[in-house]
């Protein structure tokens, strides 16, 4: 069972930053994509980034392109997510998700975090 644990959201002002991180389990280690989505309130959840086993390839969501990165520290069982210039539209909650394979779409991650709630005031 992957066990995948999200932290460091929180409360920012509109062009502030913020560094998401997502710890997995031992087992999950070095040997899975990771993902991140978000689902703002009333939304669907929407793909943000992706990352393969070993950070050589990433993919992002065309709105976040420049602006999130996406990196992994195997070494550390961990994924993170820096988000700068924030904008209101960014606030939601920000999942964390594993599987074997990398993707875009909600479907193709079995294992995810409890989410972290992130909110940009204007």
């Amino acid at each position: 069972q992957v066990q995948l644990v999200e932290s460091g959201g929180g409360l920012v002002q509109a062009g502030g930053s913020l560094r998401l991180s997502c710890a997995a389990s031992a087992r999950t280690g070095s040997t899975y994509a990771m993902a991140w989505f978000r689902q703002a309130s009333g939304k669907e959840r929407e793909f943000v980034a992706a990352i393969n086993w070993n950070g050589g390839l990433t993919y992002y969501s065309d709105s976040m392109k420049g602006r999130f990165t996406i990196g992994r520290d195997n070494a550390k069982n961990t994924a993170y997510l820096q988000m700068n210039s924030l904008k209101p539209e960014d606030t939601a909650v920000y999942y964390c998700a594993a599987d074997s394979r990398t993707g875009a779409l909600y479907a193709e991650y079995r294992y995810w975090g409890q989410g972290t709630q992130v909110t940009v005031s204007s």
